[in-house]
Protein backbone atom coordinates (compact mmCIF):
# COMPACT_ATOMS: atom_id res chain seq x y z
CA UNK A 1 0.00 0.00 0.00
CA UNK A 2 1.09 3.58 -0.58
CA UNK A 3 0.14 6.62 1.46
CA UNK A 4 0.54 10.34 0.94
CA UNK A 5 3.59 12.21 2.18
CA UNK A 6 1.42 14.30 4.49
CA UNK A 7 0.63 11.17 6.50
CA UNK A 8 4.30 10.37 7.09
CA UNK A 9 5.07 13.96 7.99
CA UNK A 10 2.61 13.77 10.83
CA UNK A 11 4.17 10.65 12.37
CA UNK A 12 7.87 11.16 11.69
CA UNK A 13 10.27 9.74 9.15
CA UNK A 14 11.56 7.06 11.55
CA UNK A 15 8.32 5.17 11.07
CA UNK A 16 8.30 5.20 7.26
CA UNK A 17 10.84 2.39 6.60
CA UNK A 18 8.99 0.06 8.96
CA UNK A 19 5.66 0.72 7.27
CA UNK A 20 7.15 0.20 3.82
CA UNK A 21 8.66 -3.13 4.88
CA UNK A 22 5.33 -4.34 6.25
CA UNK A 23 3.54 -3.23 3.09
CA UNK A 24 6.14 -4.82 0.80
CA UNK A 25 5.97 -8.16 2.57
CA UNK A 26 2.19 -8.19 2.30
CA UNK A 27 1.66 -8.80 6.01
CA UNK A 28 -1.46 -6.73 6.58
CA UNK A 29 -1.87 -7.64 10.24
CA UNK A 30 1.63 -6.36 10.97
CA UNK A 31 1.04 -3.34 8.78
CA UNK A 32 -2.11 -2.34 10.65
CA UNK A 33 -0.55 -3.11 14.03
CA UNK A 34 2.31 -0.74 13.26
CA UNK A 35 -0.08 2.06 12.35
CA UNK A 36 -2.08 1.42 15.52
CA UNK A 37 1.10 2.03 17.51
CA UNK A 38 0.93 5.67 16.38
CA UNK A 39 -2.82 5.94 16.91
CA UNK A 40 -4.10 5.30 13.39
CA UNK A 41 -6.87 2.74 13.11
CA UNK A 42 -8.16 1.31 9.83
CA UNK A 43 -10.82 4.00 9.72
CA UNK A 44 -8.14 6.70 9.79
CA UNK A 45 -6.15 4.95 7.06
CA UNK A 46 -9.24 4.71 4.88
CA UNK A 47 -9.98 8.39 5.39
CA UNK A 48 -6.41 9.22 4.37
CA UNK A 49 -6.60 7.09 1.24
CA UNK A 50 -10.00 8.40 0.13
CA UNK A 51 -8.78 11.96 0.68
CA UNK A 52 -5.64 11.24 -1.37
CA UNK A 53 -7.71 9.59 -4.11
CA UNK A 54 -9.95 12.64 -4.20
CA UNK A 55 -6.91 14.88 -4.73
CA UNK A 56 -5.51 12.57 -7.42
CA UNK A 57 -8.82 12.72 -9.28
CA UNK A 58 -8.81 16.51 -9.08
CA UNK A 59 -5.26 16.51 -10.47
CA UNK A 60 -6.33 14.12 -13.23
CA UNK A 61 -9.11 16.50 -14.21
CA UNK A 62 -6.63 19.33 -14.71
CA UNK A 63 -4.11 17.14 -16.53
CA UNK A 64 -6.64 15.78 -19.01
CA UNK A 65 -7.91 19.32 -19.59
CA UNK A 66 -4.33 20.40 -20.31
CA UNK A 67 -3.92 17.56 -22.81
CA UNK A 68 -7.16 18.52 -24.56
CA UNK A 69 -6.02 22.14 -24.72
CA UNK A 70 -2.74 20.98 -26.26
CA UNK A 71 -4.58 19.02 -28.95
CA UNK A 72 -6.70 22.11 -29.70
CA UNK A 73 -3.56 24.20 -30.02
CA UNK A 74 -2.10 21.71 -32.46
CA UNK A 75 -5.23 21.59 -34.60
CA UNK A 76 -5.02 25.37 -34.93
CA UNK A 77 -1.28 25.30 -35.58
CA UNK A 78 -0.30 28.07 -38.00
CA UNK A 79 3.44 27.98 -37.98
CA UNK A 80 6.20 27.72 -35.46
CA UNK A 81 8.10 24.85 -33.97
CA UNK A 82 5.96 21.77 -34.63
CA UNK A 83 8.54 19.56 -32.92
CA UNK A 84 8.17 21.58 -29.73
CA UNK A 85 4.37 21.37 -29.91
CA UNK A 86 4.64 17.61 -30.26
CA UNK A 87 6.92 17.36 -27.21
CA UNK A 88 4.45 19.35 -25.11
CA UNK A 89 1.58 17.08 -26.13
CA UNK A 90 3.71 14.02 -25.34
CA UNK A 91 4.53 15.45 -21.89
CA UNK A 92 0.84 16.09 -21.20
CA UNK A 93 0.00 12.55 -22.24
CA UNK A 94 2.68 11.13 -19.93
CA UNK A 95 1.26 13.18 -17.05
CA UNK A 96 -2.20 11.73 -17.70
CA UNK A 97 -0.91 8.18 -17.98
CA UNK A 98 1.09 8.51 -14.75
CA UNK A 99 -1.93 9.91 -12.92
CA UNK A 100 -4.03 6.98 -14.10
CA UNK A 101 -1.43 4.59 -12.65
CA UNK A 102 -1.49 6.47 -9.35
CA UNK A 103 -5.28 6.24 -9.24
CA UNK A 104 -5.03 2.48 -9.89
CA UNK A 105 -2.90 2.22 -6.74
CA UNK A 106 -5.30 4.40 -4.79
CA UNK A 107 -8.28 2.28 -5.74
CA UNK A 108 -6.48 -0.92 -4.73
CA UNK A 109 -5.54 0.61 -1.37
CA UNK A 110 -9.05 1.86 -0.73
CA UNK A 111 -10.52 -1.54 -1.63
CA UNK A 112 -8.16 -3.43 0.67
CA UNK A 113 -8.48 -1.15 3.67
CA UNK A 114 -12.26 -0.87 3.31
CA UNK A 115 -12.64 -4.65 3.11
CA UNK A 116 -10.48 -5.14 6.20
CA UNK A 117 -12.27 -2.37 8.08
CA UNK A 118 -15.71 -3.78 7.38
CA UNK A 119 -14.68 -7.30 8.44
CA UNK A 120 -13.24 -5.91 11.68
CA UNK A 121 -16.33 -3.78 12.26
CA UNK A 122 -18.62 -6.76 11.69
CA UNK A 123 -16.65 -8.91 14.14
CA UNK A 124 -16.63 -6.22 16.78
CA UNK A 125 -20.39 -5.72 16.54
CA UNK A 126 -20.72 -9.37 17.48
CA UNK A 127 -18.85 -8.61 20.70
CA UNK A 128 -21.26 -5.86 21.81
CA UNK A 129 -23.73 -7.19 24.39
CA UNK A 130 -25.84 -4.06 24.84
CA UNK A 131 -28.71 -4.37 22.30
CA UNK A 132 -29.10 -0.63 21.69
CA UNK A 133 -25.38 -0.09 21.15
CA UNK A 134 -25.20 -3.14 18.91
CA UNK A 135 -28.16 -1.92 16.84
CA UNK A 136 -26.72 1.58 16.41
CA UNK A 137 -23.31 0.22 15.48
CA UNK A 138 -24.96 -2.02 12.89
CA UNK A 139 -26.83 0.96 11.45
CA UNK A 140 -23.60 2.95 11.27
CA UNK A 141 -21.82 0.08 9.50
CA UNK A 142 -24.67 -0.30 7.00
CA UNK A 143 -24.72 3.43 6.27
CA UNK A 144 -20.94 3.59 5.82
CA UNK A 145 -20.84 0.47 3.66
CA UNK A 146 -23.65 1.75 1.40
CA UNK A 147 -21.91 5.08 0.95
CA UNK A 148 -18.63 3.29 0.26
CA UNK A 149 -20.25 1.25 -2.51
CA UNK A 150 -21.34 4.45 -4.23
CA UNK A 151 -17.86 5.91 -3.83
CA UNK A 152 -16.16 2.79 -5.16
CA UNK A 153 -18.43 2.62 -8.20
CA UNK A 154 -17.71 6.27 -8.97
CA UNK A 155 -13.94 5.80 -8.64
CA UNK A 156 -13.89 2.73 -10.88
CA UNK A 157 -16.10 4.47 -13.45
CA UNK A 158 -13.70 7.41 -13.60
CA UNK A 159 -10.69 5.14 -14.02
CA UNK A 160 -12.40 3.21 -16.82
CA UNK A 161 -13.29 6.48 -18.56
CA UNK A 162 -9.61 7.37 -18.69
CA UNK A 163 -8.62 4.41 -20.85
CA UNK A 164 -10.26 5.49 -24.14
CA UNK A 165 -8.92 9.02 -23.72
CA UNK A 166 -5.42 7.70 -23.01
CA UNK A 167 -5.67 5.46 -26.07
CA UNK A 168 -6.62 8.41 -28.26
CA UNK A 169 -3.87 10.60 -26.87
CA UNK A 170 -1.33 7.84 -27.38
CA UNK A 171 -2.50 7.48 -30.98
CA UNK A 172 -2.07 11.23 -31.52
CA UNK A 173 1.39 11.27 -29.95
CA UNK A 174 2.65 8.32 -32.00
CA UNK A 175 1.07 9.60 -35.21
CA UNK A 176 2.70 13.00 -34.80
CA UNK A 177 6.00 11.36 -33.91
CA UNK A 178 5.97 9.61 -37.28
CA UNK A 179 4.42 12.47 -39.28
CA UNK A 180 5.46 15.92 -38.07
CA UNK A 181 3.84 17.92 -40.85
CA UNK A 182 0.79 20.04 -41.62
CA UNK A 183 -1.12 17.06 -43.04
CA UNK A 184 -0.74 15.15 -39.76
CA UNK A 185 -1.92 18.17 -37.79
CA UNK A 186 -4.93 18.39 -40.07
CA UNK A 187 -5.80 14.78 -39.32
CA UNK A 188 -5.93 15.63 -35.61
CA UNK A 189 -8.48 18.33 -36.37
CA UNK A 190 -10.87 15.71 -37.73
CA UNK A 191 -10.66 13.90 -34.38
CA UNK A 192 -11.20 16.99 -32.25
CA UNK A 193 -14.92 16.61 -31.60
CA UNK A 194 -14.55 12.98 -30.55
CA UNK A 195 -11.79 13.45 -27.98
CA UNK A 196 -13.39 16.63 -26.66
CA UNK A 197 -16.59 14.68 -25.98
CA UNK A 198 -14.65 11.92 -24.22
CA UNK A 199 -12.74 14.39 -22.04
CA UNK A 200 -15.89 16.32 -21.14
CA UNK A 201 -17.60 13.10 -20.04
CA UNK A 202 -14.50 12.15 -18.03
CA UNK A 203 -14.43 15.53 -16.28
CA UNK A 204 -18.11 15.22 -15.44
CA UNK A 205 -17.57 11.78 -13.92
CA UNK A 206 -14.56 13.00 -11.96
CA UNK A 207 -16.67 15.78 -10.45
CA UNK A 208 -19.27 13.22 -9.41
CA UNK A 209 -16.60 10.94 -7.93
CA UNK A 210 -15.16 13.84 -5.94
CA UNK A 211 -18.63 14.58 -4.59
CA UNK A 212 -19.03 10.92 -3.62
CA UNK A 213 -15.69 11.11 -1.81
CA UNK A 214 -16.87 14.19 0.08
CA UNK A 215 -20.12 12.45 1.02
CA UNK A 216 -18.29 9.32 2.17
CA UNK A 217 -15.82 11.29 4.27
CA UNK A 218 -18.67 13.14 5.89
CA UNK A 219 -20.30 9.85 6.87
CA UNK A 220 -17.19 8.06 8.12
CA UNK A 221 -15.81 11.11 9.93
CA UNK A 222 -19.19 11.99 11.43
Amino acid sequence: MTFGLEVYQRIGLWFLPLVLIAAATGCRSTYYAMWERVGKEKRHLLIDEVSAAREDQAQASEEFKDALTRVKELTGFQGGDLEDAYRRLKADFEDCRHRADVIDDRIRNVEQIAADLFVEWENEIGQITHPTFRSKSRQSLTRTRDRYKRLHQAMVKVRNRMDPVLTRLNDYVLYLKHNLNAQAVGALGAEMVSIQTDVNVLIRDIERAIQEADDFLQVIEG
